[in-house]
């Protein structure tokens, strides 16, 4: 995967460097490629996927992320300039939707996301707490007396899907509804003989998300769905198909993305059990800089596709309008020139500048929360099965990491403990009651 140079139409020189992060061999070659490109390509031309800028050091990611030139705009409705918005290759989906407001430019972008806001600052997400700690107790104790867990299905799956929904305004049970498409859209590859039954949950997922707009619409009850189903711009409601596309992104944003933090955290702290009572005894110091040690050395959202809005030089290199172009987000957070040692885990590193969360004004709006989630789950596990061990050879990856950096199984053992609560589904039940008690799914505004 030597880097070349090749010319452009314009006479320029521009490296070219084979990149393909959709394969097996990226996830298994991904920090030796990393070190690559950042020694002799930082931004460089691929020919794959129709051809496309890669950009992969720190200082190119984050100078292209707040280039205004730089488009995330989805054009499904082929109105503006045909843009193909984050993702590389273009997916075409059985319903043309944007995702979200990572797909929108300002100022439509802008306005969304003021809508969002209130219920996703972190004096919002604060309000949660005792409801994410009795969520991840009623996991843990579920199956705290066998001594045996699979971090994924019986923690990690469940707590930032429970949340989700709860902040949503959806009825909390439905996340078995949810849960399995969200995960297996990413992790099931086209050609799979599964892919149709994902695609059929997917589908069931979106109509009983456009069923609760729609109910919510007429029956109005607090969470980010009524939010959303209040907005108006220029005096005139969005379409159904601009919320739904919102919806989609906060539930693939509040689910998948956090599990895969969390999975991958406990597996190395598995590994590495000094370092493992080390957080636990002084968590206190290093909660917060592990917190984003992991996010940096993990990056569960590998990165976001772009589109070159006008012709320009941004970081040594010359961009087109319409070229497409790839931020890695994980490769930025490897670069030597601003992590020393950049691929070891450093629990109290200093100055972690990381781009797990994006850069400019796309940067994940969901990042109090999964910060919170994170660390709820990630305490309990260390005060209640502190002994844990993972069992590496029942563990699962995803076979790639073009899309998220995620886990489909992470069993472990440990000493068993004693329950301190009812199981799951009694309490779902309680949180339900909470949420409307307390109005956890209510906007948080200045005085309120």
């Amino acid at each position: 995967m030597d880097a070349q140079h090749a010319s452009t139409d314009s006479g320029r020189s521009r490296k070219l460097y084979h990149f393909d992060r959709h394969t097996p061999e990226y996830r298994g070659r991904f920090a030796a490629i990393t070190r690559e490109m950042h020694e002799k390509c930082p931004v460089a031309w691929t020919d794959t996927y129709g051809g496309h800028w890669v950009a992969a050091g720190h200082r190119e990611v984050f100078e292209l992320a707040r280039c205004s030139h730089v488009s995330n705009d989805r054009d499904y409705k082929n109105e503006r300039r045909g843009y193909l918005g984050i993702t590389i290759p273009f997916a075409e989906t059985p319903l043309p939707m944007r995702n979200g407001i990572l797909e929108m430019d300002d100022p439509e972008h802008r306005l969304f996301r003021a809508v969002l806001n209130p219920y996703l600052s972190p004096s919002a997400v604060r309000r949660w707490e005792p409801f994410i700690d009795e969520l991840v107790g009623a996991c843990l104790d579920e199956k705290i007396e066998s001594g045996r867990i699979d971090f994924v299905d019986d923690l990690a799956n469940i707590v930032p899907a429970v949340v989700t929904l709860g902040m949503l305004g959806i009825p909390l049970a439905k996340w078995v509804v949810y849960n399995e498409p969200s995960h297996a859209v990413v992790y099931t590859p086209p050609d799979s003989p599964d892919r149709e039954r994902v695609q059929e949950l997917n589908m069931a997922m979106g109509l009983d998300l456009l069923a609760n707009l729609h109910e919510i619409r007429a029956n109005p009850r607090p969470g980010l769905i009524d939010g959303l189903a209040r907005l108006e711009i220029d005096g005139e409601k969005p379409e159904d198909i601009d919320l739904l596309g919102m919806l989609g992104l906060l539930i693939g944003g509040g689910f998948d993305t956090t599990t895969a933090l969390t999975a991958h955290s406990l597996e190395w702290l598995s590994q590495h059990p000094g370092e493992r009572e080390t957080l636990s005894r002084e968590r206190d110091l290093l909660l917060n800089s592990a917190t984003e040690e992991f996010l940096r050395y993990f990056t569960p959202a590998p990165g976001d596709g772009r589109t070159i809005a006008a012709d320009c030089e941004i970081a040594g290199a010359q961009f087109e309008e319409g070229q497409r172009l790839w931020l890695s987000w994980a490769m930025a957070n490897r670069d030597p020139a601003v992590f020393p040692d950049p691929d070891t885990v450093v629990l109290d590193r200093k100055g972690n500048r990381h781009t797990s969360f994006g850069l400019g004004i796309h940067r994940c709006i969901g990042s109090n929360l999964a910060r919170t989630v994170f660390k709820r789950m990630l305490v309990a596990v260390l005060d209640r099965m502190p002994d844990f061990r993972c069992v590496p050879e029942q563990t699962v990856h995803y076979d790639t990491i073009g899309v998220i950096q995620g886990m489909r199984k992470l069993p472990a053992t440990f000493t068993p403990g004693r329950r301190f609560g009812p199981g799951l589904d009694d309490t779902l039940i309680a949180l339900e009651r909470m949420i409307d008690e307390h109005e956890l799914a209510a906007p948080v505004t200045a005085g309120s």
